[in-house]
Parts: structure tokens; C-alpha cells; sequence
């Protein structure tokens, strides 16, 4: 089937990837956040096993909450963002193959605007 103006799918293609961008960056930020709660629970954790602080019982259950809800969402968005890029980069290929698509054409003024040898606007 033949797109009846390949413009309009380009505007539409080059939504999607703005949108894909926008996914990426902010499982990006996800996974960092993610990063640092792990680190968090995983270094309170250890500081308990090793007597540096005193055992309570609330503290170690919300280290550990941390440290595995951490590891749940790292996998999620490291997984959302991978799908994200795929995505984006078939979209990107898209685009660039309507563009190619498209018969190009040299604009000039009224004028009496011309090309000179070079191929440069004059006059």
C-alpha cells in the first residue's frame, strides 16, 4: 500500500521517536533511582550484619523492601528502555527510507535567483 503524502508520515514518525526519546530518558532516570535505592538498603544491611549499627527489626524490613523493590524496578525500566531504543531505531529507519522516497527539488527565488557552476544560489 502506498502512502498517499510520505510528509505527513514522516511528522507522524518523528512524534513517535520525540516520544520513544522522552520513554528512554526517563527509564534512564528510573534505573538510577533503583541504583540508589539498592544501595542504600544493601549498605544499611550491612552495616547491621556487621554490629556498625544496632539491629531494628522495622529498619532491616524496609532494607530489605528496598534492595529487592530496587532490583524489580532496575529490571523493569532497563527492559521498557531496551524495547523503547529497538523501537526508536526501527522508527528512525522508517523515516529515513520515506525521506529517501522523496523526489527533492532545488527551490530559488523569482527573482532571477540562479546556480552557478558550483550548484550555489546567485544572484
Amino acid at each position: 500500500m502506498e502512502i498517499a503524502d510520505p510528509r505527513e508520515e514522516i511528522a507522524r514518525l518523528e512524534e513517535r521517536i520525540e516520544q520513544l526519546a522522552a520513554k528512554v530518558e526517563s527509564c534512564r532516570k528510573f534505573v538510577l533511582a533503583s541504583r540508589i535505592t539498592i544501595a542504600l538498603g544493601g549498605t544499611l544491611l550491612v552495616a547491621a550484619a556487621f554490629g556498625a549499627i544496632r539491629f531494628n527489626a522495622p529498619a532491616m524490613t524496609a532494607a530489605i523492601a528496598a534492595v529487592l523493590g530496587g532490583i524489580v524496578v532496575l529490571g523493569s525500566n532497563r527492559s521498557t528502555a531496551k524495547e523503547a531504543t529497538a523501537e526508536m531505531a526501527a522508527a528512525e529507519a522508517e523515516r529515513s527510507e520515506l525521506i529517501a522516497g522523496i523526489e527533492l527539488r532545488v527551490v530559488s527565488e523569482e527573482s532571477g535567483a540562479r546556480e552557478d557552476h558550483r550548484g550555489r544560489i546567485v544572484g
